[in-house]
């Protein structure tokens, strides 16, 4: 297969105000930079991270990439949607054994090539040596970490500043106050946080629990990137665990999209959202305050938690 074209695609998030009742009773005013509605499929922050490996790889003449996930991941759905789309070759290295989700189906329709490797053979993707049999298998192939995570990535997301700045106007605000996002790897954080470059203070609502990776993840890319260990501040929002779902949180984000139309995933932007609002309700962030929250997506892994949220609504 000949190299890949780079895709001349940019998408544009749209800043969406949110006007909720513990938002105007505490005199803070949100908006939602809205990277689910990117793309119905190339969804979320994941393009964002993609791109850039996607360049690298059309500049070494490869015609695809290849990473990692799981049976749920948004990160593998947006990078074999994206082969679909734009005809490059995609490899899917998956945790676990084979299971069937809406997930792999949708995979599976794309067309990307999958490989499980078991719980243990994941276990050993951050240890050296790890790809080599993979890039021996697949020459042709970039590989790029789980998540899209690294400096590439961290960049491609500093470019969402770009389209945050060019809507402000369109709200009505001369600027705003605190930007905020969820954590998974750390990587879109820290492209915000090299996007802002010190001009606001960036929050990062930690969806995986504290001691996971994120807090030497962030200050390793800030230091790659030339930068030093600035700008952010971390908040716990993983309710103790990445896929721990409970009650407040489902009872939350039924009330969100009630109140304001717009879906949150419980993995992500949900926990980033609940945080936001214990912060606000309890007074920690002043009023007259204007916040950005980056809406990362994740809603195509939602189909799964169907069924472990309702029991939570009664």
């Amino acid at each position: 297969m000949a190299g890949l074209l780079f895709p001349d695609w940019r998408p544009r998030p749209p800043l969406h105000p949110v006007h909720l009742d513990w938002l105007e009773g505490a005199g803070v005013e949100l908006a939602l930079l809205r990277l689910d509605q990117v793309d119905a499929l190339v969804s979320g922050n994941k393009w964002f991270k993609l791109a850039p490996y996607l360049r690298q790889a059309a500049e070494q003449g490869l015609s695809g990439l290849m990473s990692l996930g799981g049976a749920h991941s948004n990160h593998l759905h947006a990078l074999a949607a994206a082969g679909a789309r734009f005809g490059f070759e995609t490899v899917g290295l998956l945790r676990g054994n084979e299971q069937d989700t809406p997930t792999v189906r949708d995979l599976r329709e794309f067309g990307i090539q999958l490989h499980w490797l078991g719980y243990a053979g994941y276990r050993e993707r951050h240890a050296e040596g790890f790809w080599l049999p993979w890039r021996e298998r697949y020459p042709q192939l970039l590989p790029v970490d789980e998540g899209g995570g690294g400096l590439p990535g961290a960049l491609g997301c500093a470019d969402l500043l770009t389209a945050l700045r060019e809507q402000l106007s369109e709200l009505g605000w001369p600027d705003y106050d605190q930007l905020w996002a969820a954590c998974g790897t750390g990587t879109t954080l820290a492209g915000l946080v090299l996007g802002e470059a010190g001009a606001h203070p960036v929050v990062g609502a930690l969806a995986v629990p504290p001691g996971h990776g994120v807090e030497a993840m962030l200050p390793r890319l800030l230091t790659e990137s030339g930068h030093g260990d600035i700008g952010y501040r971390l908040l716990d929002a993983s309710r103790g665990g990445f896929g721990k779902v409970d009650a407040p949180l489902a009872r939350f984000m039924a009330d969100f999209e009630k109140g304001c139309g717009v879906p949150l995933d419980p993995l992500y932007t949900g926990k980033l959202l609940l945080a936001l609002h214990d912060e606000v309700v309890a007074g920690r962030v002043p009023r007259g305050s204007r916040l950005i929250a980056v809406h990362s997506g994740g809603l195509q892994g939602r189909r799964a938690m169907e069924e472990r949220l309702r029991p939570l609504l009664s």
